[in-house]
């Protein structure tokens, strides 16, 4: 058995005695031997680097919702004045969006003045002053005078904004509310004087509806009646808004390692008062996993602008955001190079290499020789 192993050896060796070594086949084995070094130690940084396999897939999800990040700057219009509202395609509406917002009173300079933490829902008055025809309810329960707005009489307007709602939804022009006692105890209106020449950098997050739809700031507070939504921008109609503002942030998601959102750092000026700007953003869902399976869902978008210098007598001058989603999404995933292909490259370097300096060293003795069994001829003729 051992001799029929024998003859199956592809590998015969050699005597030493019949070795012989040169000076060029030292050179070429040292300069093969640093070749196989750097080919060896750029493979493996190559195997320990991970590399991203991308793929295009048909989304199928349903009922999911999309986390918006903002982060804006108004250079021209106080916080007072500052109003997010939102709408799907699914008929879900939010207006004056004020739970996860925060805003930031900025002068001239853009040095912040004042920063405000805003929570669920619109202030209100707890204990209202106001004595215009009100009236007690439920026995020391003070129940404020809607000075013929109310829709009930069970219905109560306590504070400036319970008056303007039901304003609004009685059709009536809200006019003149700053002389009403509960905006004077308030001192709404006085809030916007005082703020007169301020900017406000807003910024939170949005959670929609993963649908069609639309965000937008805008001056003013956001009301809803008989289907159509009316901006009631402070009951003064004397007032211009320059809606220059800055996009420092803006991300329909989480971010991840390469992704770039071409909103980031935009800056758009307003040359003329009361205009409307539209950015149109189409997104793509985008599922990002790393190297440590930790998964990722966010988006990534495309955008297209609208800019006018004037906005029409039924929209309300502001920046809006209008997005959509792509039936498609994209998937990233963080892996490392096979092991196997990691050994196989380096057999390919190691053998590729060896074959190729045996090549060479082969080609310089054989050539010496003949140079050299020339000139002896040479020297004997």
């Amino acid at each position: 058995m051992i001799q029929k192993l024998k003859k199956l050896d592809a590998y015969p060796k050699i005597s030493e005695d019949f070795y012989r070594r040169t000076f060029s086949g030292g050179l070429i084995t040292l300069f093969s031997f640093l070749i196989m070094l750097f080919l060896f130690i750029s493979e493996f940084r190559l195997y320990m680097h991970t590399v991203t396999e991308t793929k295009l897939l048909v989304d199928t999800s349903r009922g999911e919702t999309v986390k918006i990040n903002f982060d804006l700057t108004f250079h021209a219009i106080p916080c007072s004045l500052i109003s997010l509202d939102a709408k799907d395609t699914m008929g879900e509406e939010h207006f004056d969006i004020t739970h996860d917002i925060t805003k930031r009173r900025i002068n001239a300079d853009g040095n912040v003045i004042e920063v405000t933490q805003s929570r669920i829902g619109a202030h209100r008055v707890e204990n209202p002053l106001q004595k215009h025809g009100g009236r007690l309810k439920y026995g020391e329960i003070y129940c404020g005078s809607c000075y013929g707005a109310e829709q009930s009489d069970e219905q109560c307007c306590n504070s400036c904004e319970q008056l303007r709602d039901a304003y609004i939804k009685k059709g009536w022009a809200a006019r003149n509310l700053d002389e009403t006692d509960q905006c004077k105890r308030e001192r709404f209106f006085d809030k916007v004087v005082d703020q007169q020449g301020e900017g406000c950098n807003i910024y939170g997050s949005l959670e929609v509806n993963k649908v069609a739809g639309n965000f937008h700031f805008v001056p003013g507070k956001g009301f809803h009646h008989s289907d159509v939504k009316v901006h009631d921008l402070l009951s003064v109609n004397l007032y211009t808004y320059n809606i220059s503002h800055k996009i420092n942030r803006l991300a329909l998601g989480d971010y991840f390692p390469g992704v770039v959102n071409p909103l980031d750092g935009v800056h758009r000026e307003q040359g003329k008062p009361n205009g409307l700007h539209q950015y149109l953003l189409m997104a793509v869902p985008t599922i990002y996993t790393d190297i440590k399976g930790e998964i990722i869902k966010t988006n990534q978008y495309s955008v297209t602008e609208h800019h006018h210098l004037e906005s029409a007598n039924y929209d309300a001058p502001g920046v809006f955001f209008i997005y959509d989603f792509y039936p498609i999404k994209v998937t990233f995933k963080e892996d490392h190079i096979p092991f196997l292909h990691f050994v196989t490259s380096i057999c390919a370097v190691f053998g590729g290499i060896f074959t190729i300096a045996g090549i060479l060293d082969s080609f310089i003795y054989h050539g010496q020789r003949a140079i050299k069994k020339k000139a002896e001829i040479g020297k004997y003729t």
